[in-house]
């Protein structure tokens, strides 16, 4: 993809350690780039081949892990992205993750369980629709949800918000130092597109399925979710674990960025394929010479 892509999709990058404002990111940019829809898709088909060649890489050194975090308001466009990004991506070297309503068993325990054991193996991509984020974002917004966690009472205070940024963080740094690197998505959307989008739902018979009546009785918080992620980004994004908050107006642009981090994020790793040693080469050659006398 073209560098100046790259430096685009760099600025969406939140630098840590500050306050971070979602004002900040216009959800109809397209960061300069006024293209037409083949283009545009010319552009996406380079990324995906891009980013199948490092994750055969990935999985052949064995050595990293990677885990992608997507989170948005709904019909943002998470399924989607997901879908066109890793379209290229061998499904062996590749497992998706939608986090729904937690279980009872999910319940019982701390409110981490439940992604560390979807964690990805090394070699592997892991990718997160929705996560652990859910915690201080849909339980913030609806603090009743909090009573389901059976938490004793003396942890349900004021701080609670501020000591799950510091679990999520400690988690995170945990991961990247033990060979998980992890990028994280915020589908930044507009509230008038959302609308267009449920609307859309709502028309098309095809797309009936998607529209659920609790998606739309939520833009009543729409307030609340935003004060929500921006205290959440704010926190938690870090040189190891970093937030994008990436606009979400227009598919295609997000599409874009979301393929050239990913993919920048890959050759932060110099992902390669092992080093083939003498002995190695030995058997190599001798392999050769044994299929070569079958031939005739």
């Amino acid at each position: 993809m073209p560098k100046n892509l790259a430096r685009t999709a760099e600025s969406y990058r939140v630098a840590p350690g500050k306050r971070f404002r979602l004002g900040r990111v216009d959800p109809a940019d397209t960061g300069g780039f006024d293209l037409p829809k083949k283009d545009a898709q010319a552009m996406l088909a380079e990324g995906i081949e891009k980013l199948a060649d490092l994750q055969t890489r990935l999985y052949a050194q064995d050595s990293w892990a990677l885990l992608v975090v997507f989170q948005a308001m709904d019909a943002a466009g998470k399924d989607s992205t997901i879908k066109h990004v890793m379209s290229g991506v061998n499904p062996q070297g590749c497992q998706v993750t939608s986090f729904k309503v937690p279980s009872t068993q999910e319940l019982d325990h701390d409110f981490l369980w439940r992604c560390v054991r979807e964690l990805p193996e090394r070699g592997r991509i892991g990718i997160f629709n929705r996560s652990h984020y859910e915690e201080v974002l849909v339980v913030r917004v609806h603090p009743e949800f909090l009573a389901a966690q059976h938490l004793p009472p003396s942890l349900v205070g004021k701080e609670i918000w501020k000591d799950r940024y510091r679990s999520i963080n400690d988690f995170e740094r945990h991961l990247s130092e033990n060979g998980t690197r992890v990028v994280k998505f915020y589908l930044h959307v507009s509230r008038e597109e959302q609308r267009k989008r449920f609307l859309e739902r709502l028309d098309k018979p095809e797309k009936n399925w998607k529209f659920s009546l609790r998606d739309v009785l939520e833009r009543e918080h729409w307030d609340d979710y935003m004060k929500a992620y921006e205290d959440a980004i704010s926190a938690t994004s870090t040189d190891w674990a970093p937030w994008y908050v990436v606009p979400a107006d227009h598919k295609w642009f997000t599409r874009l960025v979301v393929a050239q981090v990913i993919g920048t994020t890959l050759e932060e790793l110099r992902v390669d394929y092992p080093r083939v040693d003498a002995a190695r080469k030995t058997e190599i050659a001798k392999a050769r010479r044994l299929l070569m006398r079958e031939r005739g």
